[in-house]
């Protein structure tokens, strides 16, 4: 399973792939983590900083979140249908 670095983490060393002084592997290789990794880091910074087009960091997390709520609604939604069919055949007339 793959780490989970913090936001700062990942902002710190895409900003220090940023300036240009060391190449991607070598930032890589300073903070210990793959070279795809710092470039798709990279790629989320610039998209972030509105240098890119593209769903920032907070949409993700928002549209992650609103798919949460949903999947848990239809839960709930589902759980009221069953309830009610079930106490609805109790008061159908025999």
């Amino acid at each position: 399973m793959p780490k989970k670095f913090p936001k700062e983490f990942k902002r710190d060393v895409a900003n220090v792939a940023r300036r240009g002084e060391l190449t991607i592997p070598e930032v890589a290789a300073d903070f210990d983590v793959s070279v795809e990794s710092v470039r798709r880091w990279m790629r989320q910074a610039d998209i972030d900083d509105g240098i890119v087009d593209g769903q920032t960091s907070a949409e993700q997390a928002e549209l992650v979140q609103l798919r949460r709520d949903k999947r848990r609604l239809e839960q709930e939604n589902e759980i009221l249908r069953r309830a009610a069919a079930y106490f609805a055949k109790d008061a159908l007339p025999k």
